[in-house]
């Protein structure tokens, strides 16, 4: 084994085993993924933890960010680049895993530039695209992200989730031989709400530790304004009516996108197993926990962690698999998801 083939092993070793320590919902389903395909989605998804992980640092200054998420963009393109970039992410820190994944980003790259011509193009598209949005929030809230209206939220979530939507669509286009040119636009049409739902569903569940660990708030200032509440006081007990009242329109606009995620999910043809259950999961994942978000109107305010059961996951892991062959099936079990815990006897 030669030396570049041995750095080459390291790498994909090095993707496989931090990918569980930084991803809840995505590990399972891009374990799933096989060959090539998987290989180029759990690299992109790496990349984008890297980028997310920067632009969540709370110890850099905003221009540090910036500085970082442009020498990071960088390495997509000249190899020679990732050695100053590493030297300077050393001082980042954090999650354990998260800090370790950045620290090792050198041999994410090595997986990235080992990727085909064609599937390393659609991720150096797509997840340049997200680092420069998160480089224009980072430059505009330099003393913490604090969206101002729902038009420069959905900006926000393209960025960061819209981005990761149409960089799958064009790797499933690429890879999975029954996704034709038909089934590619029906797919691209709903591509960016497919990532932005599930967006959205972490930002709702995440309000406090983003607020409280990462100085950031994404609840948009003129929504709290408009049911007479602030930024300043979104984690305020006696605001508690007033926040879930402003919270009230995001999470509609999360039933919306979920519905229209929901309709990607079952326009992938049944042939794509694998694909079928990657996006059926974290779906299922999100319509459960919007459901208890929504049940639960104080949990913002008591900074209480709306997390679904470790039985439901399991529950809905294996219904998904049992039904994925059917349209009809994955649609029942998105509407139990939506309404009612689902925990089978395991």
């Amino acid at each position: 084994m030669t030396r570049r083939d041995a750095r080459a092993r390291e790498a994909d070793e090095f993707c496989r085993e931090i990918l569980p320590g930084v991803s809840r919902t995505f590990a399972v389903g891009i374990r799933l993924l096989p060959g090539d395909l998987g290989d180029a989605v759990r690299c992109a998804y790496l990349l984008c933890r890297i980028a997310d992980t920067i632009e969540d640092a709370p110890q850099l200054a905003a221009s540090e960010k910036a500085g970082l998420l442009a020498a990071f963009d960088d390495c997509l393109d000249d190899a020679r680049a990732a050695d100053e970039f590493t030297r300077r992410v050393a001082a980042i820190s954090g999650e354990a895993a998260h800090v370790r994944l950045v620290r090792g980003s050198m041999l994410v790259l090595i997986s990235y530039r080992g990727l085909p011509d064609a599937t390393r193009a659609h991720v150096r598209r797509w997840v340049g695209e997200m680092i420069l949005g998160m480089r224009k929030f980072v430059l505009a809230y330099p003393h913490g992200i604090r969206i101002q209206s729902i038009e420069e939220y959905r900006e926000y979530c393209y960025y960061v989730a819209g981005t990761v939507g149409y960089l799958l669509t064009d790797l499933w286009r690429e890879h999975e031989a029954s996704i034709g040119a038909r089934e590619y636009e029906a797919l691209r049409e709903r591509s960016r709400a497919f990532g932005e739902a599930l967006q959205t569903v972490n930002i709702l569940k995440d309000v406090a530790r983003d607020a409280e660990h990462e100085n950031s708030i994404y609840i948009p200032e003129e929504l709290l304004r408009a049911h007479g509440s602030e930024h300043a006081a979104i984690l305020t007990a006696d605001r508690g009516r007033e926040n879930h009242a402003a919270l009230g329109a995001l999470v509609q606009l999360a039933w919306r996108d979920l519905d229209h995620a929901k309709a990607y999910l079952l326009t992938i043809p049944r042939r794509a197993v694998a694909i079928r259950l990657f996006c059926a999961l974290p779906l299922l994942f999100a319509y459960a926990t919007l459901r208890d978000i929504t049940a639960r109107p104080g949990a913002i305010s008591r900074r209480e962690n709306v997390k679904i059961s470790r039985r439901e996951v399991k529950s809905l892991t294996l219904l998904s698999v049992l039904g994925v062959m059917s349209n009809r099936a994955l649609a029942a079990l998105v509407e139990r998801a939506r309404t009612k815990p689902l925990v089978l006897g395991l």
